[in-house]
């Protein structure tokens, strides 16, 4: 092999305009994630205006969420059909225009349409694409990239939450969202940076000249589970990633929605509350840098699902030991170990999702794997609320989370555990096999390298050469 070339067959530049995008990216994560977090600091504001109860206020925040993850699709649809650029500009004028809209906005309904829905939409255009774009411009510093790129929705928080406070203080909620409407407005101006690397670009079309179908027919098919594209749903350990992320999803979003409702139940107040949040914000900024730089080294890049599953899991311990907090300074050392990991794992999701598929399907596997969050989203706030007017009490929607989050980990250690046994069992029953051998035979191979091979035959190559060939049957 060429040294230029990588494993997915490929030379990326690991810089120039990619710093750009990395960037852009940054930006693209403060105006859509950091700013659906602060949507929380507003909840005791929508409760007291509009006289909700919990859980129907807690609907405005799950549909932000849901919206966004169930439209990610689109927007890798979109993205792939014409370019980033066009889906994160087109989302950018969406989530403005949302945020406007809900300033207006009389009754909880007008907000689930325009803040929930309309806003949502947007993000989900923005925040799928950029993400992709940064995978096909780095190779060797991959997980830095996206550590530093993730890191905006750490550091968004941390410097929007006490921002947002201050704004419902001196403008009211509909001041406050007038005002965020503008600065998400922004993402318009980095989606017009995201330039296609033209360095894919010419592998993804020297790939689709070694395809035998037609451009045509390859066009029809596209949007079919059938095309190439999307054979990674076939994947085992791509499935087994998927339920991770079912119970990921129902898990993460109830700390970022009930935290500040919590501490100020708790007789914080609502400046501590919001500092809690920030601070939640600003030490997933390390977390998100620090376990990119980490899972970059050549120790550790092997490891990377490892450490993405103990961030998981060192989550959900935070969260089943917060009912036994109730003071500001119990609640900052939540803040502290829940946004380091938080932000640890966040960084990873598209690293990990990348090694399992490769960098050609990332952007369509990133648009499934956001989709898979959606439901969760959706349901979890609002059963957390239900369950805090049904208790009275924050304790079981904190358990909720922590359950979901500890399963969300031992899903993904059982499925290490059965690969580390099946590569024992196949090296106790054929002892002249190298070690290197059986790792390459019953680890997954990214779909680059299987162009004209079914999934399926990918991950039974043991069974295929136990076929005798048409040589052995005759001589037999």
């Amino acid at each position: 092999m060429h040294p230029g070339k990588r494993q997915w067959g490929g030379s990326l530049p690991d810089g120039g305009w990619g710093w750009v995008i990395v960037a852009c990216c940054f930006m693209v994560t403060v105006c859509t994630r950091a700013v659906t977090r602060c949507i929380s600091i507003f909840f005791v504001e929508f409760q007291a205006h509009f006289g909700g109860d919990y859980s129907g206020t807690a609907w405005i925040h799950s549909l932000v969420d849901c919206t966004t993850m169930l439209c990610a699709p689109l927007g890798s649809a979109i993205a792939t059909r014409w370019s980033s650029r066009v889906s994160v500009v087109l989302g950018g004028l969406l989530s403005s225009s949302g945020l406007l809209l809900s300033s207006f906005c009389s009754s909880l309904e007008g907000l689930y349409l325009s803040l929930g829905i309309l806003t949502g939409v947007g993000f989900a255009l923005c925040y799928t694409p950029a993400i992709a774009t940064v995978g096909c411009y780095f190779s060797h510093r991959k997980a830095l990239a996206y550590g530093i790129a993730m890191s905006g929705s750490g550091i968004g928080t941390f410097l929007l939450a006490p921002a947002v406070q201050l704004l419902i203080d001196y403008y009211s909620w509909r001041g406050a969202l007038l005002i965020l409407s503008a600065f998400v407005a922004n993402l318009c101006v980095c989606g017009a940076l995201l330039r296609p690397n033209p360095i894919r670009q010419s592998l993804d079309i020297e790939q689709q000249g070694k395809d035998c179908k037609p451009i045509r027919e390859r066009r029809l098919s596209s949007y079919f589970l059938s095309n190439r594209d999307y054979r990674f749903l076939l994947l085992p350990d791509f499935l087994c990633l998927a339920v991770s992320f079912l119970f990921l999803a129902s898990g993460c979003s109830l700390p970022f929605v009930y935290l500040v409702p919590y501490a100020l139940s708790s007789g914080v107040s609502s400046q501590n509350a919001a500092l809690l949040m920030s601070t939640l914000g600003a030490v997933g900024i390390v977390g998100n840098i620090t376990f990119g730089w980490l899972t970059d080294r050549r120790c550790l890049k092997p490891y990377r699902r490892a450490c993405y599953t103990v961030a998981v899991a060192m989550e959900g311990v935070c969260c089943v030991c917060v009912p036994l907090l109730r003071t500001f300074s119990q609640l900052l050392p939540f803040s502290v170990l829940y946004g380091y990991f938080d932000g640890a794992y966040v960084a990873l999701i598209p690293v990990v999702t990348s090694d399992v598929v490769g960098p050609a399907h990332l952007s369509s596997a990133l648009g499934v794997v956001y989709f898979l969050h959606a439901f969760p989203y959706l349901l979890s706030p609002p059963v957390g609320g239900w369950l805090v007017d049904t208790t009275g009490s924050y304790a079981a929607t904190f358990f909720l989370s922590g359950t979901a989050l500890l399963t969300s980990s031992l899903v993904l250690s059982t499925t290490a555990w059965i690969r580390h046994c099946r590569r024992h069992a196949s090296l106790t029953a054929s002892p002249v096999a190298t070690k290197a051998n059986i790792s390459k035979d019953t680890e997954p191979l990214p779909l680059a390298l299987a162009n004209k091979l079914d999934c399926f035959i990918v991950f039974n190559k043991d069974a295929k050469d136990a076929k005798p060939t048409n040589s052995q049957a005759i001589a037999s």
